[in-house]
């Protein structure tokens, strides 16, 4: 039976595999309109804070991901956010493996 090797568990290969952490940060393209940084940025400055300029909101997601490399972690954790995680026509995301 064929298996693709990102999407098999630690617990089904516990010595090919390590838990490694990856950090997805999704936000909007600069492109894309921002209304709800627009409203932080608003509230910002009607509290005082006047030496804030723009703000641009955005998601963040911590995924434990069973990878025997760091490599492989990456290229998983950019398939699930390419998949799942962030709406490639408006967002793009950057990733962080620990």
């Amino acid at each position: 039976m064929w298996m693709e090797s990102s999407r098999v568990s630690s617990a089904e290969c516990p010595r090919l595999s390590k838990t490694i952490k990856a950090r997805v940060f999704v936000t909007l393209k600069p492109s894309v309109f921002d209304p709800q940084g627009k409203t932080i940025a608003d509230a910002l400055h009607s509290l005082g804070y006047t030496g804030v300029g723009d703000v641009r909101q955005g998601k963040f997601f911590e995924l434990k991901l069973a990878a025997t490399s760091s490599e492989q972690a990456r290229a998983l954790a950019a398939e699930v956010a390419d998949k799942v995680l962030a709406n490639p026509v408006i967002e793009s995301y950057r990733i962080e493996i620990d």
